[in-house]
């Protein structure tokens, strides 16, 4: 109620006071609409910047991943010219001492794809113990399966001095990778075998516990640096980030097609390899009989 001293409006009056009120009320409404429009525009733009960052960063990184890799380098210490690091008692490996290879020294893959393909270096020797040779991927599902299965008959039998395992990574599947992610990943383990041997078992354990999907982009170069320490190797992080030893992948990777590895695991034992059809075990074992 108005004090009874206050004079009355006119409808007039009324009528402005009312077009006043309703005026300030589009006018407050207008620059709420404003700086909404603005902080609208400006996350977009924040947003369009990230996104162009990502793209940008995976750009890059595509460009360092499938930059040319030469075709010649060193091997790292602990692992032969052929690509393998061989596992022995515990977390032994046969010692090597650090080379060279290139791509210039490989026997040319033969015309035709031979019948029985032959590994060297995986052949028997008399008096020592079996030696299972395997030609890994570490994106190869298949490869892991085949190390779910038996890597734990395999520790024990290394351990009772009955075989060697020696594992030979390469990139065989680096089509199946934006990154060129079997190349890396085998880098990396090359790079734990020459500073850590003794860790790289478990850097394999590690790399087939994490393994990324085929055709995904695989775990990046900032990860496999991790994963090296998770499994408690010395640091790695510029033997990762130089390539060091993508040049002796590329080397090995070539080596193994051209005596006709065609598909991942391939798996010898005492030079005769394993059909892939067989228990693995059986195989094994006989070859393990026949030397007493």
């Amino acid at each position: 109620m108005s004090p009874a001293n206050e004079p009355r409006l006119s409808k007039a009056e009324r009528t402005a006071q009312a077009r006043e009120k309703a005026r300030e009320i589009r006018e407050a409404q207008l620059k709420k609409d404003k700086r909404n429009k603005l902080l609208i525009g400006w996350g977009i733009v924040v947003a369009v910047v990230a996104i162009l960052a990502v793209i940008a960063l995976v750009f890059t990184q595509n460009i360092v991943n499938n930059a040319p890799i030469a075709d010649q380098g060193p091997t790292p210490a602990n692992a032969n010219v052929h690509g393998g690091v061989t596992l022995l008692k515990g977390t032994d490996v046969t010692k090597v001492a650090a080379g060279t290879v290139s791509l210039a020294s490989l026997p040319s893959a033969p015309a035709t794809a031979p019948a029985t393909v032959t590994a060297p270096g995986a052949e028997a020797e008399a008096g020592k113990p079996v030696k299972v040779v395997a030609y890994i991927d570490f994106i190869c599902p298949i490869c892991k399966n085949f190390e779910t299965t038996y890597s734990q008959q395999l520790t024990q039998l290394r351990n009772d001095g009955k075989i060697t395992l020696e594992y030979r990574p390469f990139g065989f599947l680096d089509a199946s990778s934006s990154t060129n992610y079997s190349s890396r990943a085998a880098n990396a383990a090359a790079c734990v075998a020459n500073t850590s041997p003794d860790k790289y078992s478990a850097l394999v354990d590690l790399l087939y516990a994490q393994q990324p999907a085929e055709g995904s982009p695989g775990i990046s170069d900032n990860d496999l640096k991790k994963l090296a320490t998770q499994a408690g190797s010395a640091n790695i992080d510029s033997c990762i980030d130089n390539k060091t030893y993508r040049p002796f992948i590329k080397v090995v990777t070539q080596e193994a097609k051209n005596i006709g590895i065609s598909g991942t695991p391939t798996v010898f034992v005492d030079g005769q390899q394993w059909d892939n059809k067989t228990d693995f075990m059986t195989v094994l074992n006989a070859a393990i009989a026949a030397k007493k």
